[in-house]
């Protein structure tokens, strides 16, 4: 079919955090499969991670089980695990491209701060003429609250820009359980919280305003599920394991949530989803995003609101 190209500019995009914003998937990988070898089993190979990736815990750990076998009970396992987790975890990166693509797009917030007269800066509009306007962001990551909190504890600052109310967490009690990736509840929760906290007068952002950033099969899907737009970075040796199916991935047509509602999945080559092999040189003219110049830091109005984000994030991480 032919790519819709008329879409409207971004208003919101919505993250998630594992293997997508932090190099948090090897990590899973060595803690497993050491795991693994204490019980003589083989290290677990992409065909199987892949499956787990952008799950829930309760499902991924279902699917994990039912292929390793290990001698153990699950609580065991997952002690051994989590404590290998806590160990292995902070020294958790960004990955490339993830501080200045979030740095940016923090940045935007300049589009809604009043000047003197009253008037927002984006209602004087950009070099083309164009209305410039604030994109909002917020996190929709399978990870736990605590598992969360041990990944970001040395990069409190980075995830400052998603405000605390804008995040929605894999614990979330919001979220059915059984309803995670690949089913949309978590991306739909994710753009409600932006919409409750609009400012008054501000139109809601529909879902076709919104851009998924994911790096998981079941994370596309549920993206594509949702009604959204979706930026597919995933692992290099994820895109190997699926080598001439991504253009299935990108309409989520994968089957990772079965027969369930397929009315809500793309079609091949629709133009709602694309792949990009890092989140580096970010293009956001193609999702009709205006950057404000880095220059626009230095105002008070943005520097106290930076200055608010950062001390909120940092004392509920020391809660």
């Amino acid at each position: 079919m032919a790519p819709r190209t008329d879409f409207p500019p971004i208003r919101a995009c919505l993250f998630d955090m594992d293997g997508l914003l932090l190099d948090t998937e090897d990590l899973y990988t060595l803690c497993i499969n050491l795991i693994l070898e204490k019980y003589g089993r083989t290290s677990l190979p992409w065909s199987i991670k892949a499956r787990l990736q952008g799950r829930p815990g309760p499902e991924a750990n279902a699917l994990f089980h039912d292929w390793a076998k290990l001698p153990v009970s699950e609580s065991d396992y997952l002690d051994e695990l989590t404590a290998l987790q806590r160990q292995h975890f902070p020294t958790a990166k960004p990955l490339p491209g993830v501080e200045k693509l979030l740095g940016d797009l923090g940045r935007t917030r300049w589009w809604d701060v009043k000047e003197q007269s009253g008037a927002r800066h984006g209602f004087k509009g950009n070099s083309d003429g164009k209305q410039a306007q604030r994109v909002h962001i917020a996190l929709a990551t399978s990870s736990t609250s605590a598992n969360f909190a041990v990944k970001t504890t040395n990069w409190v600052e980075l995830f400052s820009v998603f405000e605390s109310h804008r995040r929605v967490l894999g614990d979330d009690k919001r979220i059915q359980p059984g309803r995670g990736k690949p089913l949309p509840d978590i991306y739909l929760l994710a753009l409600k919280t932006i919409n409750d906290s609009l400012e008054e007068g501000e139109k809601p952002i529909t879902p076709e305003e919104c851009l998924v950033f994911e790096d998981s099969v079941p994370g596309v899907e549920a993206g594509r599920r949702a009604g959204m737009r979706v930026v597919w970075c995933p692992h290099p040796m994820l895109k190997k394991e699926y080598a001439g199916r991504e253009k299935e991935i990108l309409a989520g047509r994968m089957g990772e949530a079965g027969e369930v509602d397929t009315h809500q999945l793309g079609e091949i080559d629709d133009g709602w989803a694309d792949y990009l092999p890092d989140l580096t040189n970010f293009p956001y003219e193609k999702y009709g995003i205006v950057v404000p110049p880095a220059e626009v830091e230095l105002d008070a109005s943005m520097k106290e609101n930076t200055d608010e984000l950062v001390t909120q994030e940092s004392r509920s991480a020391t809660a």
